[in-house]
């Protein structure tokens, strides 16, 4: 993806069926949960870029003792490995401190000496991240600011395990004003700023409000009070709790909660749109964002892991009995299409297979565009992570080659005679106008450029690729697959000017993904309708063609869709593309993002994926809010009117953060 966009994050879980020393007896390690709980994340970095965190819970604790613990970082992901190294450290000054203590107590009263680091209850009571339940959290922000406070896990204290909560996930709400107001309804004031905080007070309400009901009805039942902490914990009904708390919200979302006595629970928003997988053995039981994620780190198969159904919440009850339940009805499922086109791993079997898939989508508009001329035409694709989209954009140039190869054979041997003309026609359609697939963008230094602050982001580029020269000719066509175009900046201002340097007669760009016209807000950093580049092109020919009336009109239609309830809402937003075809839109952005100032004098074309062929590839369900304009929850709506509304206005920011 050659613009920067940031996404949906990363969540890990851990939750160990066993005491913390059958996992030193088995694996002679105490901390095999926290080790675990590193592999999931590392293996899921490419989830998140403004920091991490991570959230321990022990079980079985006795009264006064801590139980539930976090650390957070800013650090970029690539240091999470040394900031899992500094907390090792932690333990290791706790053993020599320890150890020298029980060396004191063998050599003054004769105790038996035993190292600190082969005593795994004194481990689980010593050093805070040990415990049976890990959860982590990799972010990249999409509403809210970005500081350490900002980063999951969210905790809630209370001197009550069974009210005490920890919460972290992979979401975006739509309607958190909403929420809020609710909370103050009730005579609560809530912290304003993210939906996260939202989630978390209105969670811990719900949590209360059960914990209140068991407390007195237990204490009224005649158990003694040093009791009634167990018998609550054995009846608080989780799945209770999550659907009273989860009953108004709108969004996309796979949220993790801890309860402080151990309950543990994974919850996937009604239409499916954010990930959640799990996997259990006697062992263990583990959640990831990513199937992949799970299969690498515990050597399993796909068939192995599941993933959690929408509108369902899997609970695990401290004792270890799990149930997975509806926790409200499910929608249309529409999962993010993002999630193949580009965001998680690749070597995921299905997800390979899709990008491949959508690249050969591509074949039929690009032979088109190159008038069937592959004599002239070098192949190629932009950036590293088009690298799969391509190979299958290959696949499917060879089979359109091989078909027409067949064809001609077909219609020769119809003819009944071989002769030389037809002998030179095979020569050019096999030997001449074989399709020329070469490496021309490299990057030669290992940069995330995709992460970078905007304003610096375009030199990261520049210097982080480098050409093939002398493969691309004057007479050539230069045909580059992309995995999405959305703001179109880093094209114009870097990517281009450098593929300009091999000076093609063109060159063509193609997007896996169709055209990005409206704003995501369920977890990907799409919200500001006014930096996409269709939604500039569509902007620009309306005003060429003088039918600016047209932004003022649909102006007046988002602010009449935004007074009415948000379940009969619809997208006026689309008003701004409808005089427009598809193919008038894409040679506009053409001609928006050909570089200036430069002394190429070659033409620049644009190809996008079409929304029919998206769904060919990945299938019919997957969600395309994004291109359609057409949400899978009210709560859509709401934010691409109040996107509208900010650019008309020229006010900065994220729709769903105005909405706060």
């Amino acid at each position: 993806m050659s613009d920067p966009i940031r996404h949906e994050c990363g969540i890990a879980v851990v939750r160990l069926k066993k005491p913390l020393g059958y996992y030193y007896q088995k694996y002679g390690n105490a901390l095999y949960g926290f080790d675990a709980l590193q592999a999931l994340m590392t293996k899921q970095r490419n989830r998140g870029q403004d920091g991490f965190g991570i959230g321990c819970c022990k079980l079985g604790m006795p009264a006064g003792l801590p139980y539930m613990f976090r650390e957070r970082s800013t650090e970029s992901v690539d240091k999470i490995g040394a900031v899992f190294e500094e907390m090792r450290k932690d333990m290791k000054r706790i053993a020599r401190r320890i150890d020298k203590q029980r060396k004191e107590e063998r050599d003054q009263e004769g105790k038996e000496f035993v190292p600190f680091e082969e005593d795994p209850e004194a481990i689980k009571r010593e050093f805070e991240m040990a415990g049976e339940i890990y959860i982590g959290h990799l972010r990249y922000g999409t509403s809210g600011d970005f500081g350490k406070g900002c980063l999951h896990p969210y905790l809630r204290r209370t001197t009550w395990p069974t009210r005490t909560l920890m919460v972290m996930g992979n979401f975006n709400l739509t309607n958190t004003r909403e929420l809020n107001e609710i909370m103050m309804k009730r005579g609560q004031h809530p912290v304003f700023g993210t939906d996260t905080q939202s989630v978390l007070e209105e969670m811990g309400f719900q949590l209360d409000e059960a914990h209140t009901q068991l407390y007195h009805a237990i204490r009224d039942s005649g158990v003694p009070g040093v009791e009634i902490p167990t018998h609550i914990s054995q009846q608080l009904d989780v799945t209770q709790v999550v659907r009273d708390s989860a009953r108004r919200w709108d969004g996309g979302y796979a949220i993790i909660g801890v309860i402080g006595n151990g309950d543990l629970f994974a919850m996937r928003d009604p239409s499916g749109i954010r990930p959640c997988c799990y996997y259990e053995n006697d062992e263990i039981f583990a959640i990831a964002s990513e199937r992949v994620a799970l299969m690498s780190v515990f050597g399993v198969t796909e068939d192995d892991v599941k993933k959690l159904p929408p509108a369902h919440v899997a609970v695990i009850k401290a004792d270890g009995t799990m149930t997975v339940e509806p926790f409200t009805e499910p929608r249309e499922f529409k999962p993010c299409s993002f999630e193949r086109i580009y965001f998680s791993r690749g070597n995921d079997s299905v997800i390979y297979k899709q990008r491949k898939a959508l690249g050969e989508q591509l074949v039929p508009q690009v032979v088109k565009a190159i008038d069937n001329d592959f004599e002239h035409t070098v192949l190629s694709f932009i950036p590293n992570t088009a690298e799969t989209a391509y190979f299958g954009f290959l696949d499917g140039l060879r089979k359109a080659r091989r078909n027409t190869v067949k064809e001609a054979l077909l219609e020769m041997l119809r003819d009944g005679h071989f002769d030389a003309e037809d002998e030179k026609r095979l020569d050019d359609l096999v030997l001449r106008n074989w399709p020329r697939a070469e490496k021309i963008a490299l990057k030669d230094i290992k940069m995330r450029t995709f992460i970078a602050q905007e304003n610096g982001r375009d030199a990261l580029v520049s210097g982080s690729y480098d050409i093939t020269y002398g493969v691309v000719t004057p007479q050539d066509n230069l045909v580059v697959i992309d995995d999405s175009i959305v703001r179109g900046t880093t094209l114009k201002k870097s990517l281009l000017r450098i593929l300009a340097r091999t000076n093609p007669k063109r060159i063509i760009v193609c997007s896996t993904a169709p055209q990005i016209r409206y704003p995501d807000c369920y977890g990907i950093d799409m919200a500001e309708l006014g930096k996409f580049i269709a939604f500039q092109a569509a902007v620009a020919l309306l005003r060429e063609r003088g039918m600016s009336q047209v932004v003022w009109d649909t102006y007046a239609a988002c602010k009449a869709e935004l007074r009415k309830p948000k379940e009969e809402m619809r997208n006026a937003v689309k008003a701004i593309y409808a005089p427009f075809t598809d193919e008038e839109i894409s040679n506009k952005i053409a001609q928006m993002i050909r570089p200036e100032d430069t002394s190429w004098g070659g033409a620049v074309e644009v190809i996008y994926q079409t929304i029919p062929g998206l769904h060919e590839a990945l299938g019919a369900e997957f969600g395309d809010w994004y291109f359609s304009g057409d949400y899978p929850t009210p709560g859509g709506y709401a934010v691409v009117n109040s996107s509208f509304l900010l650019y008309c206005e020229a006010k900065d920011g994220r729709a769903h953060e105005a909405l706060l």
